[in-house]
């Protein structure tokens, strides 16, 4: 077998889109939200379970039937500025058009890194019969984070800082494995969650 290649065409492309939602209020709202109810935080798990050294942070997980529930408003801003970024995601690529009017939002989490913390191993958002219904992933960065802190894009050798209201959506799939860089100084507040076909 010899390997061949291929014209790459004009575009090489990530399909990682990206934006910042407005108003920036909604990310401190969201913080606020994490650090008021302590009864909602447990230690960050993974597919398996719970393994810190693999995911080591401290995560809220909601489900979308809160979002509507007196004293949420802030999700229901936020998923409305998210909704937003998905309609433009969809422009940049119309295929998804035949697609898009058949997902939905599932289970999300805010979470909350601090010095030391990561999500160490790289990993993709669909990896098992389990997670097969992931289309899309996204996260939003709830504040600004000088040292540490980044998600790295092994494939792409790419690797975002934390900004806050910073928005990413990505394909679920393998070609977007990914790692979260390990927390160098002060805290790191991300809400993401899931892109899915209906159930």
């Amino acid at each position: 077998m010899k390997k061949s290649t291929i014209d790459s065409g004009k575009k090489n492309p990530n399909f990682i889109g990206s934006w910042t939602i407005e108003p920036i209020s909604i990310c401190d709202d969201l913080i606020s939200y994490f650090e008021l109810n302590l009864t909602k935080q447990k230690i960050g798990v993974i597919g398996s379970g719970l393994n810190t050294e693999i995911k080591d942070s401290v995560d809220m997980s909601i489900e979308p039937k809160e979002i509507i529930l007196p004293g949420n408003e802030a999700f229901k801003a936020y998923f409305d500025q998210l909704f937003e970024c998905y309609k433009n995601y969809i422009e940049d690529w119309t295929f998804l058009e035949e697609i898009s009017q058949r997902l939905e939002i599932s289970s999300f989490n805010l979470q909350r890194y601090k010095p030391g913390q990561h999500f160490k191993k790289i990993h993709t958002e669909r990896f098992s019969i389990g997670s097969l219904h992931r289309i899309f992933a996204f996260m939003t960065y709830l504040n600004d984070v000088e040292e540490g802190g980044s998600t790295y894009f092994s494939h792409y050798d790419l690797e975002i800082q934390p900004r806050k209201g910073l928005t990413l959506i990505w394909p679920a799939e393998w070609t977007h494995a990914h790692r979260g860089n390990i927390l160098k100084e002060g805290s790191k507040y991300i809400i993401t969650g899931w892109i899915t076909f209906a159930n």
